[in-house]
C-alpha cells in the first residue's frame, strides 16, 4: 500500500481526485480546465494515481474518462487496519464511501481491483452458479451468449423478465449482461418501502460490464463498470455501495478460498 499513501501525500493529486469526488467520469481536458495546473503536470500526477489504483480510466470513442477507484482504500480497511482498530477501519470505510459515491448528474459506477487468479478462473468465477453463490448469494440461468435471456437467482428471489440479456460473452476477456429486474418479491427480500420499489422499478434499464486483463504472471486485473443510469438513480447509488463488497468477496474467494464473511 506504499504507492496509494505516497499519491495521496502530494496536495496536487488530492486536488485532482477532490475535483473527480465532484465530478467523476472527466476527460484530460476538464481536469487541466477546472485545476490550476499545466496538461503535462495533470498527465503526470494522473499516472501515478493509476499506478496507485486510486484513479481508473475508461474509453469511451476518442475520449478517456478518468474515474475515482475505491479499491485500494477499501482493501485496507477489510484486510489490514480493521484487525487491529476497528474504529481506524471505520473511519476509512467513510473515506472509502466518500470516494465510490458518484455524483447524480452523471451517475456511472467504475472500480477496478487486481486479483491473484487466472483469466479462466476469474471468468468461472463470473458465471458459475458454484462460485456466484458463495461470495454474491446469486446465480444464474443462461448459457451466456450474447442475447440469451437470463433468468436471476438473488438471495432465493427468482427473477424472470425478457429484458435480462447477456449484452456480451467473450470468455476470459469481457462480460456485460443487463440488470434484473424491480420486483415486489425483491423489495420483500430486502425491506424496501412502497416510495423506494416505485422509484427503482420506473427507472431505465441498467447493464454491468466486466473487463478482464492479465497484469503479470497469475495476476488479472477486474474492472466493474455500472452505467445506463437516469440523473438521480437510486439504483446507482445503491450499487455504488453494493459493489465493492461484492467485488472484495470474490478476490477473497479466488485467493484464499473463502468469500469474506457476512459481517465484513
Amino acid at each position: 500500500m506504499d504507492e496509494v499513501f505516497k499519491a495521496l501525500a502530494d496536495p496536487s493529486r488530492r486536488a485532482l481526485l477532490d475535483s473527480l469526488n465532484a465530478r467523476n467520469g472527466q476527460t484530460l481536458r476538464e481536469l487541466c480546465a477546472g485545476l490550476d495546473m499545466a496538461r503535462q503536470s495533470v498527465s503526470k500526477h494522473l499516472a501515478v494515481l493509476e499506478e496507485a489504483g486510486l484513479v481508473t480510466t475508461v474509453r469511451r470513442g476518442r475520449e478517456k474518462l478518468h474515474y475515482l477507484n475505491a479499491a485500494p482504500v477499501h482493501e485496507i480497511a477489510h484486510r489490514w487496519i480493521s484487525r487491529y482498530d476497528r474504529a481506524r477501519a471505520q473511519a476509512l470505510a467513510d473515506l472509502k464511501l466518500a470516494l465510490e459515491e458518484t455524483p447524480m448528474d452523471a451517475p456511472t459506477f467504475v472500480y477496478t481491483t487486481y486479483i491473484r487468479t487466472t483469466p479462466q478462473k476469474l471468468w468461472q468465477a463470473l458465471t458459475e452458479p458454484a462460485f456466484t453463490r458463495r461470495y454474491w448469494a446469486t446465480e444464474f440461468t443462461t448459457d451466456w451468449s450474447a442475447g440469451s435471456p437470463m433468468t436471476w437467482d438473488n438471495h432465493g428471489v427468482l427473477i424472470s423478465d425478457p429484458e435480462q440479456v447477456v449484452l456480451e460473452a467473450e470468455p476470459y476477456n469481457r462480460l456485460s449482461y443487463t440488470w434484473h429486474a424491480i420486483t415486489p418479491e425483491l423489495a420483500k427480500r430486502f425491506g424496501w418501502d412502497e416510495g423506494l420499489l416505485s422509484r427503482l422499478s420506473a427507472e431505465p434499464r441498467s447493464k454491468v460490464t466486466f473487463t478482464i486483463e492479465e497484469a503479470a504472471a497469475q495476476v488479472v486485473k477486474l474492472t466493474v463498470v455500472h452505467d445506463g443510469f437516469e440523473p438521480g438513480s437510486d439504483l446507482a447509488e445503491m450499487v455504488s455501495h453494493g459493489w465493492p463488497n461484492v467485488v472484495a468477496s470474490l478476490k477473497s474467494l479466488l485467493e484464499t478460498g473463502e468469500p469474506l464473511p457476512d459481517d465484513a
